[in-house]
């Protein structure tokens, strides 16, 4: 029951979204759509940009189950651009609103964790430091974000797989480089 009524919130937001911007919901208008009471609100979420990280991260959960290999990982950034985009109005708005930086937050994490994935798995039989394999794994965070981040702003109008046929051209080879270039082992 807690994940429908999770989803129930979410579809309503969805709705009210497209009759106005996200700084003008409220709780209220949200428990009225849903047709749940306050108090069922606030015992899954403390306020709306609760809401909004939690449908996020619930919808990129999705997109990026089995897709955090190195094998994988152009998949896994296609199926995350693909539920940006089968959500565009959602995510317009958000990004357009004072809550940017939930979007900015919840791409930072997602992305994060595909691509600590790839370095680990990249990384296996060689020794390299927890700091480096993260830096690196950062770096391609936000290489990948401020790619999608601009992608969102100019309204998504790119072909999600031609960005990541570009993007893996461009980067092949270059975490494995990376983690050589980094080992202690040598």
């Amino acid at each position: 029951m807690s994940q429908m009524t999770k989803r129930a919130l979410v579809a309503s937001l969805k709705d009210l979204l497209a009759e106005k911007p996200l700084d003008k919901i409220t709780v209220t208008d949200l428990t009225e759509h849903c047709g749940v009471n306050r108090m069922t609100f606030y015992y899954h979420f403390k306020d709306i940009y609760d809401l909004v990280e939690w449908a996020c991260i619930e919808s990129a959960t999705r997109a990026l189950a089995g897709q955090k290999t190195y094998d994988t990982w152009q998949q896994g950034f296609l199926q995350i651009l693909q539920a940006v985009q089968k959500d565009k109005v959602f995510v317009t708005k958000v990004y357009h609103s004072i809550s940017r930086e939930h979007i900015e937050n919840y791409l930072y994490r997602l992305t994060y964790d595909l691509m600590i994935g790839v370095v680990e798995e990249k990384a296996a039989g060689m020794t390299v430091r927890p700091e480096d394999k993260e830096f690196i794994a950062n770096f391609y965070k936000y290489a990948f974000v401020g790619l999608t981040l601009e992608w969102v702003r100019t309204g998504m109008k790119d072909d999600p797989a031609a960005l990541i046929e570009r993007v893996s051209t461009l980067i092949h080879g270059d975490i494995t480089k990376a983690l050589e270039a980094c080992r202690i082992d040598k």
